[in-house]
């Protein structure tokens, strides 16, 4: 195999692992400033309090970061994903990306850039009048958590189905399922006063930050198949 095209290949596949390791830093620092918040907004519940909440007064800013952090995150991992099918399939003649997984990947995207915007537009406390910036931080919201939650699902199904990534979409069907039941779960607390919404959230959002770091850390840890190993050199008779 030429060695232009192998260095590209190698180019390719730094790429790749540079966006999967930015990804999953950037999950770690995410639940990081999530912990920290606590600590400077301690007046807050993490049974009732939305985390949007702690984008309201104090702080607020550091909970805007972590908006606009998500939002990296995610896009981050959605075209690390996308990269390593392709660079797969331009080496071993697969199919690039199935239905599924395309669809899988746009939802993702979705929940990315919705999750950016929701720092530019602050939600309303509990119990308080909801104002035009509040509105629109609700309608990111609801466009958002259901994206991720089909999304996921969608991307660890059809990796599921490549025998390269069986393994590893077992693991993260199982995970998004996870992060499915509680989005239902969170969707019960909806419109009930009492109900633990906060904590619903937290856990959503954690299984969701956890299937990105999963899939991450799969995307370090693959090694390229043997379809992507230079072809022997046959002398001619």
């Amino acid at each position: 195999m030429d060695t232009a095209v192998l260095e590209a290949k190698s180019s390719r596949r730094v790429r790749v692992e540079a966006l999967a390791w930015f990804a999953l830093a950037g999950v770690v620092v995410y639940v990081a400033i999530d912990v920290l918040l606590k600590f400077l907004r301690p007046g807050y519940s993490l049974l009732y309090n939305a985390e949007s909440d702690y984008g309201r007064g104090p702080w607020y800013w550091v909970m805007d970061l972590n908006f606009l952090l998500r939002c990296a995150v995610s896009l981050a991992v959605a075209v690390a994903l996308s990269r390593a099918a392709l660079s797969r399939a331009a080496l071993s003649r697969a199919p690039r990306l199935d239905g599924r997984a395309r669809a899988g990947v746009a939802l993702l995207v979705t929940w990315a850039i919705c999750s950016g915007l929701l720092a530019f537009f602050a939600d309303d406390l509990e119990g308080q009048p909801v104002h035009g910036s509040g509105a629109v931080h609700i309608v990111l919201a609801l466009i958002a958590f259901p994206c991720v939650a089909i999304g996921a699902i969608l991307i660890s199904v059809s990796l599921r189905s490549d025998p390269d990534w069986r393994s590893a979409g077992a693991v993260l069907l199982g995970v998004s399922i996870a992060g499915a039941a509680a989005f239902l779960l969170l969707g019960t607390a909806f419109g009930h006063k009492h109900a633990p919404g906060g904590l619903y959230e937290r856990i959503f959002l954690g299984i969701e930050m956890l299937w990105i770091a999963l899939a991450a850390g799969y995307v370090i840890a693959r090694r390229p198949a043997a379809t992507e190993a230079p072809a022997p050199v046959t002398e001619g008779t």
